[in-house]
């Protein structure tokens, strides 16, 4: 009697399935496998937690950001976490669970400011300079590398005292702190699409697009530029972390933002200095927690999203990954074929 045949499976083809599959964090979680797939959820949870608390931060927040008293009267400088204060009180009388919630919605739009205006400056002059090349070309290197060899919080210090005086309102106090830290990251955003363009404008088919007469704004836009900005995501990741330490390092040295305009971590984590030796802790515990959990979400995505990018990591990681029966490999000891 003869084997039973069995038909061959055949894989489905890579490009195609459900829409929603290509999207970009669904696919890298596809992508992603064991400890790698673990750090990437972890950080996506962390960061749509800080992400939902910014923006439902009224809703949140049982008090506002400047609030002394309510219906029954003062809340009381430096009371512990209790039914009526679940994070207890600081030295200035605020409400610590509600200076933390309102503390986000602050981090959030210094970072998004902070990135936009990074993006744009840095991918528009490295996109000048590593085309066109000449003397522009050395003259923004040496000029990027310059602020990029500077120590980055003293120079966000300086930027914060140039533009605001050091301390200012809400978005007085925003924009200062997302231009001084724009200063910062436009160098990073210069040399990666730079090396980019640098690498990109010599391919053939941009070679093609000038021999029938492109212009040089439709090569930079409709073909250097798609593909000089693809590592982007990533870098904007590990960026928006940088920005939180920034800000906090700014707030923390008193040239954040000032209390009554909005909630800031690190402007309450330098007020909560003394009491930390005087046995309160819930003062200082709560905003530097929210800034560690914030700055490890961010970075764990971008890790993740930057092992994800790399093929040799990505094949090498899936390999591992892999039984070794959908290799092929017959482990049976008592084969002695597979023992030869």
């Amino acid at each position: 009697m003869s084997a039973p045949q069995t038909a061959p499976v055949s894989a489905a083809p890579a490009g195609r399935g459900p829409r929603w599959h290509r999207l970009p964090i669904v696919a890298q979680l596809r992508q992603s496998v064991g400890l790698q797939r673990g750090m990437l959820i972890v950080g996506l949870v962390l960061s749509g937690i800080f992400l939902i608390t910014a923006l439902l931060a009224p809703v949140l927040a049982p008090y506002g950001y400047s609030q002394l008293r309510d219906a029954d009267g003062t809340f009381g400088a430096q009371q512990a976490p209790s039914a009526a204060h679940l994070l207890g009180t600081t030295v200035g009388g605020y409400d610590v669970l509600s200076r933390v919630i309102w503390g986000s919605r602050t981090a959030f739009l210094v970072i998004v400011t902070a990135i936009a205006l990074s993006i744009v400056a840095g991918v528009l002059l490295g996109l000048i300079s590593g085309y066109f090349g000449g003397w522009l070309d050395r003259v923004l290197v040496v000029m990027a590398d310059a602020i990029y060899a500077f120590p980055s919080l003293l120079l966000a210090i300086v930027m914060a005292i140039v533009i605001s005086g050091g301390q200012s309102g809400l978005w007085a106090g925003v924009l200062a702190a997302a231009l001084s830290i724009t200063v910062i990251f436009i160098p990073q955003y210069f040399r990666v699409v730079r090396s980019e363009v640098v690498r990109i404008k010599a391919e053939a088919f941009v070679e093609s697009a000038r021999v029938i007469g492109a212009s040089h704004l439709r090569i930079m836009g409709r073909h250097v530029l798609r593909n000089a900005t693809r590592t982007l995501p990533l870098i904007l990741t590990l960026n928006a972390s940088e920005a939180i330490l920034t800000l906090a390092g700014l707030g923390f040295l008193g040239f954040g933002i000032e209390p009554s305009a909005a909630a800031e971590w690190g402007y309450d984590l330098n007020k909560a200095l003394s009491d930390v030796t005087s046995g309160i802790w819930w003062t200082s515990m709560f905003p530097g927690l929210a800034i560690v959990l914030v700055v490890l979400g961010l970075t764990l995505v971008g890790e993740s999203l930057n092992d994800l990018a790399d093929p040799r990591l990505r094949t090498r990681r899936a390999a591992e990954q892999t039984p070794p029966e959908d290799l092929g490999v017959d482990l049976d000891p008592t084969d002695e074929g597979a023992a030869r």
